[in-house]
């Protein structure tokens, strides 16, 4: 996938600029701005889990994609919150921990622009095979 590929719904929503994605690693980034904060300042939670989802269901799609079965469906995401931040860039990586032919875990971490980790999370997803997939 080129990075230019345009986002739409959240991630366009959010600002996210997808640097990178392939089967193997997702890279995007976002600037903070006011919209992405909670009454106290903060990046919303949220916004965090969002990022780490967004990276790793991006990275299943490129491995679905890759072997023409239809785009997964997230089961799980566990996010764990490490430091806030309030303003600036932050990246979000996003790595496989296994590709099965049905079910994907992936791996991502929110860091600063100073690279300090911010959040860090796992995401499984399951590649629905396309005669039981639901239809419109």
């Amino acid at each position: 996938m080129e990075p230019s590929e345009e986002l739409t719904g959240w991630e366009a929503t959010m600002g996210l600029i997808l640097v990178s994605a392939s089967p193997e690693q997702v890279i995007a980034e976002m600037e903070i701005g006011a919209h992405h904060l909670q009454p106290f300042g903060a990046v919303h939670g949220g916004v965090l889990c969002g990022l780490i989802e967004s990276a790793a269901s991006r990275g299943a799609l490129e491995v679905t994609r890759s072997r023409g079965q239809p785009p997964p469906a997230g089961l799980e995401n566990h996010t764990s919150f490490i430091r806030s931040a309030r303003a600036g860039r932050v990246r979000v990586t996003a790595i496989p921990l296994t590709r099965g032919r049905l079910s994907q875990v992936w791996e991502a971490n929110v860091r600063d622009d100073g690279g300090r980790l911010l959040a860090s999370g796992r995401v499984r997803l399951i590649a629905i095979p396309s005669d039981t997939a639901p239809q419109d």
